[in-house]
């Protein structure tokens, strides 16, 4: 007859097993429970409807075809939006200042909207649209984009020197930073544009930048007022 320390170590051994197989079996159950309830999750959720076109039924779309932006195209506004910018940018003044903080914010200025007017000018090329030339905008009965200066306010700029003439640019270039903001709140309030990947992220870095920019000059001009 086995001894009683003998039936205890197996008792104990046994109850071991039992322990083990215990805690597989909850780690089986928890992991079918939880893909259960992700499962349950991702079905619960509301259905994504993709109007029809006119005349035609709407349909149930999936999330990622729903996220798919890679077919979205440029549109009327998005094409209007490129071409007013060439517009705005192309006005973009030159300054006769001695500062040299003011000269170099000129030629930032003027280099980065150089090189967004070229790539706004392929962008329509591409896509067959009109095309404004950088000049457009000194052409009789050329469009007046948000911020930009009037042939008065021009005229009054070119007849100043020295400080006042710094103070004049800079509110100048303010109001016209701030008319490029307004260019692109317009865009993006326009039902279906801004949409393509192209147009909404350079309208974004309009956006920053600009803001960036207005930032500086705001300071700029603050140190002036002392």
């Amino acid at each position: 007859m086995p001894s009683c320390g003998h039936m205890n170590l197996s008792s104990a051994v046994l109850i071991d097993k039992l322990k083990t197989v215990t805690l597989g079996i909850t780690v089986v159950l928890l992991t079918l429970v939880s893909a259960a309830c992700r499962t349950a999750g991702s079905q619960a959720g509301p259905p994504i409807v993709q109007p029809g076109a006119p005349g035609e039924a709407s349909h149930v779309i999936a999330a990622a075809e729903a996220t798919d932006l890679s077919r979205v195209q440029a549109t009327a506004a998005d094409v209007r939006f490129m071409q007013g910018m060439i517009h705005h940018h192309a006005q973009a003044l030159a300054t006769r200042t001695n500062s040299d903080d003011m000269k170099k914010l000129a030629q930032r200025i003027e280099i980065s909207q150089a090189d967004e007017i070229k790539m706004m000018q392929r962008w329509l090329e591409v896509r067959h649209q009109d095309v404004p030339s950088e000049h457009a905008h000194h052409m009789a009965g050329a469009p007046l984009m948000p911020g930009m200066l009037t042939p008065e306010e021009m005229d009054h700029l070119a007849a100043l020197k020295g400080a006042a003439f710094d103070r004049q640019f800079l509110e100048g270039m303010i109001k016209h930073h701030a008319g490029a903001l307004t260019m692109v709140q317009e865009l993006f309030a326009t039902p279906g544009a801004g949409q393509a990947s192209e147009i909404f992220a350079f309208a974004s870095d309009i956006d920053a930048d600009q803001r960036m920019e207005i930032d500086r000059m705001g300071a700029m001009l603050r140190e002036l007022q002392k």
